[in-house]
């Protein structure tokens, strides 16, 4: 365990996930030292809260952290276990100063504006002048606060909750949100022999294969990342109308809007982990969305009402921090980082480009590091 008592100030790291191992890792590099602050007992604790089937929709070469490669023998396509196996053996690795148990429940800046103060759990209050908040962008689940949601007499669940099929099966179940999640949640369900699987879709998302002739669409992403946003969309909606079928007949349309629009509004698109296959077999029946629940019954956008036995509620997460840097006015409305961060206090993990995260926090950890050295 670090000795956060050092004279000589080290660069805290908030949250011991991929980013802020990448962070600590890169300084490290450079010849900084960082102590890196989790609140759990482990690293990669949101990963491994994560369901059972979850593989990652970046490629394996593409998805490595500063200074180790994910082994080969994981596979293309990197499974949830494996990613948890890969971060423990990096932070061993690059001997990163990792504090579990301690969360940061404040950051101010210093006496005179110089430096920053955190104040954490067991009345720790730690001065540095330089602190990466890497809490994650899955950091606190959101269920939408719906019009008799409290008289529902079945089970209602975050998606964060939910870890395989088998204490579905045989059961009714409506997943709501067409998310990456509640996409891949709806095909595991069906797979497992629930009895049935309903998808409620507030806006038909943009469907994509996770790759196509051995080409990924991470690799197309980051190809056209800093394109016109228009030539985007026009290509994106060639691509998928070649290599997704159209499932308008089973409830499921073409979204209407361009897909890197859609991506520069915060909408990813979905990865296809096996939604297709569901839909087009009747084995997940997409609906319209969740408008308000009555005892037994799931009040429907179109005035369809449906009696599930669980409803499984894959409606995002928010970034959860307005009560560690809130106060500090370098949040937008919706509660996310305006930038990188500012001086001294920088942020990272707080996007989902199409271009692929774990990439993003390889280059992110890389700037952060250059910017804190000569």
């Amino acid at each position: 365990m670090a000795d956060t008592s050092s004279p000589v100030s080290p660069v805290y790291v908030i949250g011991a996930g991929p980013g802020g191992l990448a962070v600590a890792a890169a300084l490290g590099a450079r010849g900084v030292r960082a102590v890196v602050l989790e609140k759990s007992d482990a690293v990669a604790a949101s990963w491994r809260r994560h369901y059972d089937r979850l593989h990652l929709h970046t490629t394996r070469r593409l998805s490595s952290l500063p200074g180790l490669r994910i082994p080969r023998r994981f596979g293309r396509w990197v499974s949830r276990d494996d990613l948890v196996r890969y971060l423990e053996k990096y932070a061993e690795v690059h001997e990163l100063e990792i504090v579990t148990g301690v969360e940061v429940e404040r950051v101010e800046r210093g006496p005179e504006g110089e430096g920053w103060v955190l104040y954490a759990t067991g009345g720790r209050r730690l001065t540095t002048s330089a602190v990466v908040v890497a809490t994650g962008y899955n950091h606190t689940p959101y269920v939408p606060d719906w019009a008799g949601a409290e008289t529902y007499t079945g089970e209602l669940l975050h998606a964060s909750r939910y870890r395989d099929p088998a204490p579905y099966a045989g059961r009714d179940v409506l997943v709501v949100g067409a998310g990456n999640t509640g996409a891949e949640i709806a095909a595991d369900l069906a797979e497992g022999e629930a009895a049935r699987v309903r998808l409620a879709v507030r806006t038909p998302p943009h469907i994509l294969r996770r790759s196509t002739a051995g080409w990924p669409a991470q690799a197309t992403g980051i190809l056209v990342r800093r394109l016109p946003v228009r030539l985007v969309d026009r290509a994106a909606s060639v691509t998928e109308r070649l290599s997704v079928p159209d499932l308008s007949a089973y409830g499921l349309p073409r979204p209407a809007g361009g897909l890197y629009s859609r991506v520069r509004e915060g909408a990813i698109p979905v990865q296809d982990a096996g939604l297709i296959d569901a839909v087009r077999a009747g084995r997940v029946e997409p609906v319209a969305a969740v408008d308000s629940f009555d005892g037994a019954k799931v009040l429907l956008a179109d005035g369809t009402r449906v009696s599930p036995e669980v409803v499984i509620a894959a409606t995002g997460y928010r970034r959860g921090l307005e009560g560690l840097v809130g106060h500090l006015g370098v949040l937008d409305s919706r509660g996310r980082p305006r930038g990188r961060g500012v001086s001294g206090l920088y942020f990272t993990g707080f996007t989902n480009p199409i271009s692929g995260m774990l990439r993003e926090l390889r280059l992110d950890a890389t700037r952060i590091a250059k910017s804190l050295t000569p």
